[in-house]
């Protein structure tokens, strides 16, 4: 699963899961890009804000002093262009706030503080496995780092993941998302546990492409892109 690494076992889940939590951690997945869990342990206890509004809970584990976490009160709506400027080469996407209103707003806060600006990309999941994604946003790039709070959950339980998508990682535990995000670049069966808060336009998933066929650093399924791949900028809006 993609998710953040629990320790060393949520980072095992990265291809079934894609997770992300305060601490985002990817060992050697094979079926799921996933994340580690948070340091108080990623049991993903969650108080559900009021209506209308995002819950944002600390998890005293920030990858990076001095994050300040979004408004409760979301501050996008409608679809919002982002542009992510790579050492391999340009990625623009569109964000969909109007589905996933908490999801973009951390997003969209978080690149406003130049968080993601000079992070690496550290997983890359390429054939034989059967997910095909570039897993980004930890700024440790070790799968374990994240923004110090945790994100809600966005589902409607009928979420795919074919090319283009732009999805949250998380740890296993529901609510535990964090910065770690992923891009598909090949169709990829995951099961709808995953917010998807955007869509890659077909440039940027060529780009995608050229970065998966030069392969992992380890040689294996899963594993860093051989070529470093560092997100230079993140603008958004």
């Amino acid at each position: 699963m993609l998710t953040r690494p629990l320790a060393t076992v949520a980072v095992l889940a990265l291809l079934g899961s894609l997770t992300a939590c305060g601490s985002e951690d990817d060992s050697t997945a094979t079926d799921d890009p996933t994340t580690t869990a948070s340091s108080d342990g990623g049991t993903g206890s969650f108080e559900p804000a009021p209506e209308g509004e995002c819950a944002y809970p600390s998890d005293g584990n920030p990858a990076v002093e001095g994050v300040e976490p979004p408004s409760p009160d979301p501050t996008v709506e409608g679809e919002v262009e982002v542009s992510i400027a790579t050492s391999a080469g340009q990625i623009d996407a569109t964000l969909d706030a109007a589905a996933t209103p908490c999801t973009v707003n951390s997003f969209v806060s978080l690149a406003d503080q130049g968080y993601f600006d000079g992070t690496e990309c550290h997983r890359l999941t390429i054939a034989p496995s059967t997910i095909f994604v570039l897993q980004c946003g930890d700024p440790t790039a070790t799968g374990t780092g994240g923004p110090g709070y945790t994100i809600p959950d966005e589902l409607s339980g009928e979420e795919t993941y074919p090319a283009g998508t732009l999805a949250m990682a998380k740890t296993p535990y529901p609510d535990s998302g964090g910065s770690q995000f992923f891009m598909v670049y090949e169709d990829t069966p995951l099961p709808p546990n995953y917010t998807v808060f955007g869509t890659v336009d077909p440039e940027g998933v060529d780009v995608l492409r050229a970065i998966a066929e030069k392969g992992t650093a380890n040689g294996g399924p899963d594993g860093p892109p051989t070529e470093t791949v560092e997100l230079e900028s993140v603008t958004a809006g």
